[in-house]
């Protein structure tokens, strides 16, 4: 069960019962849940029936810069993510939270697992990754180079734990006082449902991911759960967030959707201002799936766009290579998105993996090398969603830090020091981001398999790419779709004049061209790069 499976963010270390049911994190469980009316659970019995109407406008390509300092997000946005295309930036939860310090088990060791930034303490900018100065900054700097920024907003619960943050406060749980907004709101014991009496479960958790009334008051996994269906919560979460817009930022991917349901997710979003372009913000939901009916994240796109997690087990499936020599067929990837069972491309934020997913077994990683990076190579090409490209660090157990000072605050990104991922600026991910802007929302056409591992498919007559996930290289002679003429492979080169710095391929009078792909590789070319 996907919930079962976050345990696996715990480290055995934690041993006071706080730490571990808190160190879990966030997205743990995938979603986010509340009461929807104040009434109890007995008023939680059908979907809201006055959902927002969104009217976002695509993001185009985003980076998910995963707990980037916000210095290193800006100089990113600046030299690499707005000259190649990208146009937007997915970045960690920005408000103050909890700072562990110790262990739990009387050592001196220090701890700060990248869970403690799901973890708020208070709605200032005082967070890991900088000082509200540097988030103002980073925000404008990102829209100047034309990259607009999203921020992971954490509105389900406060931390499950009482110790100091890293704004240097010091808190009690359940008890947190001068939230930096909203004429400095704060919140006590009434404001959770630990005390409100509409979680039915003995011991205050959620203990079945099935029961709507649990999912939504219950607590996660030991996080304090906020009552999000009261109107003093819900203005003083809409405060922080459009404190952000204000700042610049686009639009949100809520932490724990499900958790907080629909009729307090769209009455947020509601209360919420237009960003600064003048647009209804963008609204992604965590929504994991395996829930029935309202707790699934098709239930959930009434609400907004929802985030593409069991989408991430079928590209794992297509593309792993497993221990046993067993590789996946991508051949199965003709059919995908809504017609394979997932949520309609229209409402769905798409990627190869995120944090959750690259740490529970649900998703590919960065460990899986060329494979990932074919992965994300074939999302972009594929016109399924809004893709996201995921960028992190390395680790080595699943409650790692970032790498960070010894107090925590996560310094500057080095892509050249093997501790960060920095998937975001491969030289093929560039290419195929071009790609990706340059076809837009052409059809598919012209789909070729080997009945195995070896994929090739156009977009209209704008592009054509061919996908290997073998262990050999491949030939092939296909149909492209483009017109006669020899054209730079975006993969591996660029055009540069009226040559390529790369390979070229050369599509023949009849539209049919003849191409070796590499093992574990891809091949792409677009009408506009002919030379």
């Amino acid at each position: 069960m996907q919930h079962a499976r976050r345990r696996l963010l715990r480290r055995s270390a934690l041993v006071s019962t706080v730490a571990l049911t808190v160190g879990l994190s966030l997205g743990a469980t995938g979603a986010g849940a509340q009461p929807g009316t104040g009434a109890g659970p007995a008023a939680v019995t059908a979907q809201s029936t006055s959902a927002p109407k969104l009217s976002s406008p695509d993001p185009g390509v985003m980076a998910n810069l995963f707990e980037w300092n916000w210095t290193s997000v800006a100089k990113e946005c600046t030299d690499v993510l707005g000259p190649a295309g990208y146009g937007g930036v997915q970045v960690a939860p920005p408000q103050d939270s909890v700072k562990r310090t110790k262990l739990g088990d009387g050592s001196d060791t220090i701890l700060h697992p990248w869970w403690e930034v799901y973890q708020p303490v208070d709605y200032r900018l005082t967070s890991r990754m900088g000082s509200e100065a540097e988030f103002k900054s980073m925000v404008k700097t990102c829209r100047q180079a034309g990259v607009k920024v999203y921020v992971d907003a954490v509105i389900n619960h406060m931390t499950g734990q009482g110790d100091t943050s890293y704004g240097g406060r010091t808190f009690e749980r359940y008890a947190y006082s001068d939230l930096g907004v909203n004429h400095n709101a704060s919140y006590a014991n009434s404001d959770f449902h630990k005390y409100s009496g509409d979680c039915p479960s003995a011991s205050g958790g959620i203990e079945d991911f099935n029961n709507l009334a649990q999912v939504r008051y219950c607590e996660l996994v030991g996080l304090s759960d906020l009552r999000t269906d009261t109107t003093k919560v819900r203005k003083t979460l809409a405060a922080y967030l459009n404190k952000l817009l204000g700042y610049g930022v686009s639009g949100f991917r809520v932490d724990a959707a499900k958790h907080i349901g629909q009729p307090d997710l769209d009455a947020i979003y509601a209360r919420l201002h237009n960003t600064v372009d003048g647009t209804r913000p963008l609204w992604a939901l965590e929504v994991f799936g395996g829930g029935p009916g309202i707790l699934s994240p098709q239930a959930f796109t009434s609400s907004g766009t929802v985030l593409g997690l069991d989408g991430v087990k079928q590209i794992r499936d297509a593309f792993k290579s497993y221990p046993d020599a067993h590789v996946g067929s991508i051949a199965t990837l003709k059919v995908f998105g809504a017609d394979s069972g997932l949520t309609p491309g229209g409402k769905t934020l798409s990627f190869v993996q995120n944090h959750d997913t690259e740490r529970n077994g649900d998703a590919l990683n960065y460990k899986d090398g060329a494979r990932n990076i074919l992965a994300t190579q074939w999302l972009l090409a594929s016109g399924y969603g809004t893709p996201q490209v995921y960028s992190a660090f390395t680790f080595s157990t699943n409650d790692d830090s970032p790498p960070a000072t010894a107090d925590g605050m996560v310094t500057n990104t080095d892509c050249s020091g093997g501790a960060w991922t920095c998937i975001d600026r491969n030289a093929g991910i560039l290419g195929m981001v071009g790609w990706h802007n340059y076809v837009g929302k052409a059809q598919r056409q012209n789909w070729w398999d080997d009945g195995a591992n070896v994929i090739a498919f156009g977009r209209g007559a704008k592009g054509w790419v061919a996908f290997n996930n073998g262990p050999e290289p491949k030939k092939i002679t296909v149909q492209t779709g483009l017109s006669a003429g020899t054209y730079c492979d975006v993969v591996h080169g660029k055009k540069s004049g009226g040559s390529c710095t790369g390979p070229t391929i050369t599509v023949r009078g009849n539209g049919k061209a003849t191409v070796t792909v590499g093992a574990t590789d891809a091949v792409a070319i677009q009408a506009n790069r002919r030379v």
